[in-house]
């Protein structure tokens, strides 16, 4: 296969792929089969390192199926999908369940840290390395106990595993809707703190405020061993897109206020954050279309994060295509130690063709994930994945528009 006229590195020229690899890489070349690729952009295949599949037990949000199609579509290779599933994904025979099913992308299951998701008994981490798990998690139910989260990351540590945590002081929340900085940046620091004290790989997830960001910075400066992730909501859109679109704007963490919004997109320049994650968390209409209160957290985002980190990244200048690419390509896999894509001869062909001219008008009725709750559906975006290739398999991206 032939990608014709394809623009890479700011030239243009072909990309021959052969069996699954990169064959050749120059201009003129020629093959039987040739996409055109004229306009279009060669990216590296973009990493996820927290969505929600759903299932086992979550069907009628999303499927494996669904949700790496939805990836697929949105230029993704990899996914890293949450445990909080039904059973949760607390052991191997959950995990072979989950990579039983038809999938689109290589998808990574993330095991719970604790039997249940319950934060009280710790998981057998030495079958989870022998099954080949990459990462541990209690998404969406913090580990609150200091004991058991120490010797979690000491075992995590002894069995190669990222623990990826969700950071939330449960005790400091009252009000669901009105969920303060305070319940997520004190156990950042509390989380950092363990991570200095057992020498654990750690990996912070979908950080929202300031406080937060200020804390993992000077972790960072100190040495200590943690990376930190944000998403595409937290320095696109900010609370008040709550009395806009409602459940929709809905998530946990919650969108935060402008303050917060600048010190994150500031954080990404600096390399404070070093990945850029979806948090994909598909809910159905029904659920969403109840009173707040009542509605789950959480928005799609595989098909809407590239052209809305291009648009607000890229397009105004805040930072380079290469620096994008690393936040949500270079970085993930290399925390999570897997092969980073690369477009170069003789690498395995995972990559995006992409259009980074045209501009268009997000409709999330053509999402390809099973579910709708976003609240970018109208929104102008720059930037969208048109072919999407993995391994040199190549797959015709539906327009989301």
């Amino acid at each position: 296969m032939l990608f014709k006229n394809i623009i890479l590195d700011g030239k243009i020229t072909d990309i021959l792929v052969k069996n699954g690899m990169i064959e050749k890489i120059a201009p003129n070349l020629s093959d039987d089969e040739v996409i055109d690729c004229t306009g279009l952009t060669a990216i590296p295949s973009f990493i996820d390192l927290h969505v929600h599949l759903r299932e086992p037990g979550f069907e009628h949000k999303e499927t494996v199926f669904t949700g790496t199609l939805a990836a697929r579509n949105g230029g993704f290779s990899d996914v890293f999908c949450m445990p909080n599933t039904k059973p949760v994904c607390d052991s191997v025979e959950v995990v072979k369940m989950i990579l039983e099913k038809e999938k689109n992308v290589r998808v990574h299951p993330v095991c719970a840290i604790t039997k249940g998701q319950q934060g009280k008994e710790l998981c057998d981490f030495g079958a989870y390395k022998e099954a080949g798990i990459i990462a541990v998690s209690d998404d969406g139910m913090p580990v609150p106990d200091d004991d058991i989260l120490e010797k979690a990351m000491l075992s995590a540590k002894e069995n190669g595993l990222l623990v990826i945590s969700h950071c939330e002081n449960k005790s400091v929340i009252t009000d669901k809707l009105n969920i303060p900085s305070e319940a997520e940046y004190s156990d950042v620091i509390r989380v950092i703190g363990l991570a200095e004290k057992t020498g654990a790989k750690v990996h912070l997830a979908h950080i929202s405020t300031k406080e937060s960001v200020a804390a993992i910075r000077e972790a960072k400066k100190a040495g200590i061993d943690v990376s930190a992730e944000t998403c595409p909501h937290y320095f696109t859109i900010t609370a008040d897109a709550f009395d806009i679109h409602g459940p929709n704007a809905m998530m946990n963490p919650p969108l935060r206020f402008e303050a917060d919004k600048e010190a994150i997109l500031e954080a990404l320049t600096d390399g404070t954050f070093d990945v850029l994650s979806t948090d994909h968390a598909p809910h159905s209409i029904e659920e969403k279309s109840v009173d707040p209160y009542k509605a789950p957290f959480g928005i799609i985002g595989l098909e809407t994060s590239f052209p809305l980190s291009y648009s607000a990244l890229v397009k105004t200048g805040i930072m380079s295509l290469s620096d994008l690419s690393k936040l949500m390509s270079e970085a993930p896999a290399k925390r999570a130690g897997i092969a980073i894509p690369t477009i170069k001869e003789g690498a395995s062909a995972d990559f995006v063709a992409a259009d980074l001219k045209n501009t268009f008008v997000f409709d999330k009725e053509k999402c390809l994930s099973k579910s709708r709750n976003t609240p970018f559906s109208g929104r102008e975006m720059t930037g969208r994945a048109v072919y999407s290739i993995v391994k040199g398999d190549v797959f015709k991206c539906q327009p989301i528009f």
